[in-house]
């Protein structure tokens, strides 16, 4: 699957929200990108929102429009609330699961940790970000992800919050629920991303 790889900042400052957790590394996140800047601000339409709150979430898992609509065809079919099911399919992201134990400083970077086959799911080696974490299962990283200098420094942070969903000890997560949508930090509207691809 295809990846973005331009640049960052743009995409936050069209959405007005950090998607990276770059932090204090942002600027100018209240002015709009390109050269008008400020002058490109318009009264958004109902279709408007719903396409940049869609926008926003896929930027923020890092997928590109094809699979992201993959996602939502799939929590369409299912029984039940569509928003917790999408939800639940983009955070048991094996890359989105690294990030959530806290185990990679960002979703590009625990991408990559996978790619490059540093991600153990039951004691085996797992290289396809898009794997779906499954309840029960547990996320592990090997020797070379354990020495990666990043990944040290993160694993450090003695007071970082684990989301409930999800269980780690040391350098050993465990699935133990499916995540609902109280357990996203990141302000989403899952149904203005249903209704946008309901029309």
């Amino acid at each position: 699957m295809g990846r973005y790889t331009g640049p960052k900042d743009r995409l936050s400052r069209r959405e007005g929200f950090d998607l990276f957790g770059k932090g204090g590394k942002l600027t100018r996140l209240s002015v709009p990108p390109g050269v008008h800047g400020p002058k490109g601000l318009r009264k958004s339409s109902q279709y408007g929102r719903q396409l940049r709150e869609k926008q926003k979430v896929k930027r923020l898992y890092g997928l590109m429009e094809r699979q992201f609509r993959k996602y939502v065809e799939q929590a369409l079919k299912t029984k039940g609330n569509t928003g917790e099911k999408l939800v639940s399919l983009l955070e048991r992201r094996l890359d989105n699961v690294v990030f959530r134990l806290g185990f990679a400083s960002g979703r590009p970077a625990a991408r990559q940790m996978v790619s490059h086959r540093h991600v153990l799911v039951n004691g085996k080696k797992v290289n396809i970000p898009s794997y779906q974490v499954k309840v029960g299962e547990t996320v592990s990283l090997s020797g070379k992800g354990m020495a990666i200098p990043d990944t040290k420094k993160t694993i450090a942070i003695k007071d970082y919050q684990t989301p409930e969903w999800l269980r780690r000890k040391a350098a050993v997560g465990e699935v133990l629920r499916d995540p609902k949508l109280d357990d996203i930090t990141e302000p989403i509207s899952t149904q203005d991303i249903v209704e946008f691809y309901s029309r």
